[in-house]
């Protein structure tokens, strides 16, 4: 099979539509999710801790020299990604075992064994479900 031919099986079976569809999405929710960290979550925290804002914390590595600016390590802004994280790990989590959830739940009810064999009434050994007469013992089966 030639690459082009393996590619275009994957690229029409929808798996790159899906996948372009989910980047998107994600995107975007990596956006709301940001938004909610910087405008809602972090102030009242920095409220509660002395009106402290969390992006402006760093460390100056080497000050700022004619016009070069100054290194910084900004670890307030690596907290306000890390909690970004967080929120959106819980996130996916929680739609994960949603989805896990509905998943065992149409296992279960899908689960319907329907036999196949039933037991000769004479000889007592294991015949097609639908068999009219025995084929060990020759005995004839009715149907119920």
């Amino acid at each position: 099979m030639s690459m082009m031919k393996e590619f275009r099986e994957f690229a029409v079976k929808g798996n790159v539509a899906d996948m372009a569809v989910g980047i998107i999405i994600g995107a975007a929710f990596g956006k709301i999710v940001s938004s909610l960290v910087n405008d809602v979550i972090m102030p009242p925290i920095g409220l509660l801790l002395g009106g402290l804002d969390f992006s402006s914390f760093g460390i100056t590595l080497k000050g700022a020299m004619g016009d070069q600016p100054a290194v910084l390590l900004r670890y307030g802004v690596f907290l306000n990604t890390l909690v970004d994280f967080i929120i959106v790990a819980f996130a996916i989590f929680m739609v994960i075992r949603m989805m896990n959830k509905m998943r065992r739940k149409e296992e279960k009810s899908e689960v319907v064994a329907v036999p196949t064999t039933k037991e000769c009434p004479e000889c007592k050994m294991t015949i097609p479900i639908q068999a009219t007469r025995c084929g060990y013992c020759t005995t004839a089966i009715t149907r119920k």
